[in-house]
């Protein structure tokens, strides 16, 4: 089945929304549209304008005609991240302080809780109309769906990641409140963009403004992409890991995405040399199916860019770009045996080796606090505000989204909503930034998943890796790092420096009492009988 008839099934179930309206775009380089792009499980260095060799012409444009963060961070899991994206508050505060299972706590609900409101809460009174296309993942049940918190329409997948294909059983997807089921020649990365388009084409001649959030799941496993996107990769990895992270740490500190000073780290233990590896040929199309994974979601981007074109509205749009964690380093492989990654009937991920390479040139992976967990690219395209071809290294956290949206809005954030009282926003606009000024940032930025344990103030970085599995173990011992010399986290400094460690322990257990974080792990509420 083909690309192009997906696109045509999947609009022809459009034809029954509202009629469009023709009034001129509402849109202005004060109150201009938003739209806020999210990558799944995508590492640092993957896309090309920040090192990748995956081809990404159309993030690059942005990149080319807008402004890079080097030092921009999400939370290290999807959820998290996207309770934290949406609210301007840490996750904990948002009830989302882990998955989406319920642990009888108020930071760990599993949905986003009565305390908070999401962008599209905060934007909807001030005349933005709200809208998503992609994963959800912060509340399975209504009414916790996108609908009930402040999104005029949704189309996507409630659940976490799931078959490219076709849906997986036990997840969800709805058309605004309708459940929804694919049928043939489904993709989800292309129908993501199909409705993206759809709403962009029906909204952008309305009398508002809007705001877009298309959080895609590409490249999160499965491995799953379209034979004539892998046909670009496949052979392109036999350089092997270590090849490939030399390469692109040699082209990072080229564009400036990273400091020489910065030591690449060694490979992880926990994977073999290249020159080791037998079978070789099955680990390049592993990385090559994720490479056609990242490929197409840029495609995806390039169509929605193209649609602001032909609307004219592109220079009177913010659009953002990022990841909700870094390279996942998760073994998975439950599809029918023997079946190669790329089809429906495989259920593959790429593996820690290839992560490795992913979150060059850091440490470790999704779920943990060091870089290499926490770290994305963050691509802000602005025409009337932003000047071509800006990078910065001001330190900039996910939660700062939702005061961005605010702040070109000219949205009032609630101290109320509903009756209830609303968690103030510990986000801080990006907008000084945009302008090319120095941000008064954050006096620190902290990080808690799983028990693992973060501070950046400054330049520094006080870490703890949960000691142990995920479920069972202890803390980790603080690790502190010069984030200005060593960001790639070598040299722990904490011995020599005792009085910087207790000061910056101080700053997170204040913090983490004040934001619902509970010792890891937390017990899960038993269900009632």
């Amino acid at each position: 089945m083909s690309h192009r008839r997906t696109s045509t099934l999947i609009i022809a179930g459009l034809c029954g929304i509202a009629s469009l309206p023709r009034s001129a775009a509402a849109a202005t380089a004060d109150r201009p549209n938003i739209i806020l792009i999210m990558a799944d499980d995508m590492g640092f260095s993957d896309i090309g304008c920040y090192g990748g060799e995956i081809q990404t012409p159309n993030l690059d444009r942005l990149a080319a005609g807008g402004m890079r963060f080097t030092q921009f961070y999400n939370t290290a899991r999807c959820c998290p991240t996207r309770a934290a994206l949406l609210t301007g508050l840490y996750s904990h505060q948002a009830g989302v302080g882990h998955m989406v299972g319920d642990y009888g706590k108020p930071g760990y609900r599993g949905f986003l809780s009565d305390r908070c409101v999401t962008i599209g809460e905060a934007l909807r009174p001030a005349g933005y109309t709200t809208l998503i296309t992609g994963k959800w993942h912060v509340g399975e049940d209504r009414p916790h769906w996108p609908c009930d918190r402040g999104f005029d329409r949704y189309f996507g997948l409630i659940s976490g990641g799931t078959n490219y294909w076709r849906l997986d059983p036990g997840r969800k997807m709805a058309i605004d409140n309708t459940p929804f089921t694919p049928g043939d020649g489904f993709y989800i990365t292309d129908a993501f963009t199909d409705y993206a388009v759809k709403f962009i084409g029906q909204y952008a001649r309305g009398d508002k403004p809007f705001f877009l959030y298309v959080p895609y799941t590409a490249p999160h496993w499965p491995l799953h992409a379209w034979p004539e996107d892998i046909a670009k990769y496949k052979g392109k990895y036999m350089l092997g890991w270590d090849g490939l992270r030399r390469q692109r740490h040699k082209r990072m500190i080229e564009m400036g995405i990273v400091d020489a000073r910065w030591g690449l780290t060694p490979r992880d233990t926990q994977a073999k040399p290249w020159s080791e590896i037998e079978d070789k040929p099955s680990w390049d199309l592993r990385m090559a199916v994720y490479a056609a994974q990242i490929d197409r979601l840029d495609q995806n981007v390039g169509r929605i860019m193209a649609k602001l074109r032909e609307m004219k509205i592109e220079d009177s749009t913010l659009v953002m770009f990022l990841a909700d964690n870094g390279g996942c380093a998760e073994r998975i492989d439950r599809g029918k045996k023997g079946v190669p990654p790329g089809p429906p009937d495989s259920f593959l991920s790429y593996n820690l080796p290839w992560a490795n390479a992913s979150n060059t040139p850091f440490r470790l992976y999704k779920h943990w606090v060091h870089e290499g967990g926490i770290s994305t690219p963050l691509i802000a395209y602005w025409p009337k505000v932003i000047k071509p071809g800006q990078k910065t290294d001001q330190p900039g956290h996910v939660i700062d989204l939702m005061a961005t949206c605010v702040d070109v809005a000219g949205a009032k954030y609630p101290a109320e909503f509903n009756g209830k009282p609303i968690t103030p926003l510990e986000g801080k606009s990006l907008v000084p930034i945009f302008r090319g000024e120095q941000r008064k940032g954050h006096e620190a930025i902290f990080w808690e998943h799983e028990g693992n344990r973060a501070v950046r103030q400054g330049k520094w970085k006080l870490v703890s890796r949960f000691a142990g599995t995920r479920g069972k173990g202890r803390p980790g011992k603080w690790e502190l790092y010069d984030m200005e010399a060593d960001r790639t986290e070598l040299k722990d400094l904490a011995e020599n420096q005792p009085e910087k460690v207790n000061e910056m322990v101080a700053l997170y257990d204040a913090w983490a009492k004040r934001s619902l974080v509970e010792p890891w792990p937390v017990a899960k509420r038993k269900k009632k009988p």
